[in-house]
């Protein structure tokens, strides 16, 4: 293929308006790709009452069922859509879903000869509790089946994280795997202390933040448990929680069991463009989820010079240096809680651990990943176009 251009379709079950780490990152590489000359086609799921600025975005029929609210479930006939697919000359696709959508681009890409590579964006198997009626151990070993056959049908899996790599290999996914951190957003140009009286944040209150899904996996009661044991000991200190879920009504509840229910924030779901303003205002970014595949959130807080103090494991620790951006926890809610304190009581060690942070962030740039993404995808073509002149016949070559 050379230097030139490529035609690359996206399959993806999440993507805007849905907010999630997995439509983030796909929209930073969709951009990333269109700024450097490439073509770029989305194939999704619809979603209710939303109408594409892109012209270049298909949307599957879908429909949401009581266990996938607001993450609609495309369903076939796909025929409409492949005669969409059929009018472009694709020199690759690009899957971010081992699902349903996902599955279609896998086979899309076998019937039409066209090489495809896939991002493992997530541990699904820790995600088994939102399907009913199945005991957890069964779906949980059915999901790592499916997930190790889906990514050894690829030609070449990227993942954002040595910990979801990891993840991989202990499951016997033995295609070519590259790991490619999702850059950071560009920061925007707020100042904090317009952003804190916008959101109408006194002086003198200290904002922990977390930024994600209200969800029974991202472990909120630890959080909230930490939280309640730094308040006892400084009334200042408050926590916002920007995103939404399921789990938020069981978070309220405990918010006022823990006697703290007048010092938490739950600012529900916010646009992607508007959650850099919590950022902004924030004093420490909290994450207390261990089943991230990357935590993009806590390189989006390093953006706006935030320490993180966060849970250790899964991949949203690993952007964290001890001592130098924030601290990777292992521990219980204690431990947290003494964490948070020791950042925002010190103000030398804040100063040097938002100065990492700024510095840390630094590599993680969208540019960056799109080229890296690029190189594997030209890696994948040459090594498709090495196969096919290796099963052309020497007679055939002869002639």
């Amino acid at each position: 293929m050379g230097d030139g251009p490529l035609r690359v379709a996206i399959f993806s079950d999440s993507a805007l308006p849905i907010l999630n780490g997995v439509s983030v990152s796909i929209d930073l590489l969709v951009r990333g790709l269109r700024n450097q000359g490439h073509s770029v086609h989305i194939f999704t799921a619809a979603h209710f009452r939303y109408r594409d600025p892109d012209p270049n975005t298909y949307r599957f029929h879908a429909v949401e069922t009581p266990w996938t609210k607001k993450y609609p479930l495309a369903f076939p006939p796909f025929y409409g859509m492949l005669r969409k697919f059929r009018r472009h000359e694709f020199d690759i696709i690009h899957s971010h879903t081992p699902w349903t959508i996902g599955f279609v681009g896998l086979r899309w890409a076998e019937s039409h000869d066209i090489p495809i590579v896939s991002t493992y964006h997530t541990l699904y198997d820790r995600y088994a509790h939102y399907i009913p009626f199945f005991p957890r151990r069964y779906l949980r070993f059915k999901i790592a089946k499916h997930t190790s056959f889906y990514y050894n049908s690829v030609d070449h899996v990227l993942t954002p994280s040595e910990a979801s790599k990891r993840w991989l290999l202990r499951h016997s996914v033995e295609s070519p795997i590259t790991v490619i951190p999702t850059g950071a957003p560009d920061r925007q140009m707020l100042e904090r202390s317009e952003m804190r009286h916008k959101l109408q944040i006194p002086p003198e209150h200290k904002i922990l933040l977390y930024v994600g899904r209200i969800a029974l996996e991202k472990n909120l009661g630890i959080l909230l448990e930490a939280s309640a044991k730094v308040m006892r000991k400084d009334p200042s200190v408050r926590l916002w929680l920007v995103g939404d879920g399921p789990y938020r009504q069981a978070c309220i509840e405990q918010a006022r069991a823990l006697g703290i229910g007048d010092r938490v924030t739950f600012a529900g779901f916010v646009p992607r463009h508007d959650v850099d303003q919590y950022y902004a205002a924030a004093d420490l970014f909290v994450f207390s989820s261990v089943t991230e595949t990357q935590g993009l959130v806590v390189q989006e807080a390093m953006t706006y010079g935030l320490p993180t103090v966060a849970l250790a494991g899964g991949g949203a620790s690993d952007s964290i240096i001890d001592d130098v951006n924030g601290y990777a926890i292992r521990g219980d809610a204690a431990a947290l809680a003494d964490a948070i304190q020791y950042v925002l009581n010190n103000e030398p060690i804040y100063a040097r651990l938002s100065q990492g942070a700024q510095k840390t962030v630094r590599q993680y740039t969208a540019s960056g990943m799109t080229e890296r993404v690029v190189d594997v995808y030209r890696q994948v073509l040459q090594q498709g176009a090495d196969r096919s002149r290796r099963r052309v016949p020497v007679a055939s070559q002869k002639a």
